[in-house]
């Protein structure tokens, strides 16, 4: 899944791409690098952000979904905790609600989801984008995770939200420390017994610069090395900002175990 930040704020592309050819100049190219789904966001999440009106956030997002949709057959998700953007969206082309809040910060959303039969990702996030980080805690991070998507599951599907729609996302980052980010990532499998595809979205966040003593524009070797951990664990779906390079690592890794005997 190749990233597409349309906003000024972003923790490590903000301002990048702010306008509409600009963004699908870069969707078209992230698809050429090798991007199976492209997510298309108009907020920022990343920790203290501050809300995006309404207005704003569909006059960002629903545009440049709808050029790149008229352009490409690759599936576009909406990256929004609003159902007004994502029904937008929607009927501009995009084929998946991508939600941080797990869609609980908009009761729209559930019923939108049910209604156009949208594919689903589920995130799992512990506050606000504006608290989320102040002190996260858990008894057990995998366990208390896994109970979390166990009951969400439970509302999606007696919504009427398919099985098949919906992934899931631990959301590394979102309300966890570097501790609680490489738990997660250690423990996939944890929720994989789940059921349902998993994405993870590491790249280039936080908790690298913790692990590596590296700036957010030095984080690529180690999202790199996250990405072929991921691999090994058979994740379905690695959100990234460098579609190309963690492509090709999982390839040159893939090559090599296949031949080992």
């Amino acid at each position: 899944m190749g990233i597409l930040n349309v906003t000024p704020d972003s923790f490590s592309d903000g301002g990048e791409v702010t306008d509409r050819d600009a963004a699908v100049k870069k969707g078209l190219r992230l698809i050429e690098q090798g991007a199976d789904i492209l997510d298309i966001g108009g907020e920022s999440t990343r920790p203290g952000s501050d809300p995006v009106p309404l207005e704003e956030e569909l006059r960002r997002v629903v545009p440049v979904v709808e050029q790149l949709a008229n352009q490409t057959d690759v599936p576009i998700s909406v990256d929004t905790t609003k159902a007004e953007v994502a029904r937008q969206s929607l009927a501009a082309g995009a084929a998946i609600i991508n939600d941080i809040s797990g869609l609980t910060f908009d009761p729209e959303m559930i019923p939108l989801a049910a209604e156009t039969g949208a594919g689903v990702i589920c995130m799992h996030i512990q506050g606000t984008p504006q608290t989320m980080q102040d002190n996260p805690t858990y008894d057990d991070v995998v366990v208390d995770l896994k109970n979390w998507f166990e009951e969400r599951l439970q509302e999606l599907l007696s919504a009427g939200i398919e099985p098949g729609s919906i992934v899931l996302d631990p959301g590394i980052g979102f309300g966890k420390t570097a501790e609680h980010n490489l738990q997660i990532l250690s423990h996939i499998r944890e929720f994989q017994d789940l059921g349902y595809p998993i994405l993870i979205g590491h790249s280039r966040k936080r908790f690298l610069s913790k692990l590596l003593g590296r700036d957010v524009e030095e984080r690529l070797a180690g999202t790199v090395g996250v990405s072929i951990a991921l691999a090994s664990q058979a994740v379905e779906i690695i959100r990234l900002h460098d579609v190309e390079a963690n492509r090709d690592a999982i390839s040159a890794w893939k090559a090599v175990t296949s031949r080992v005997t």
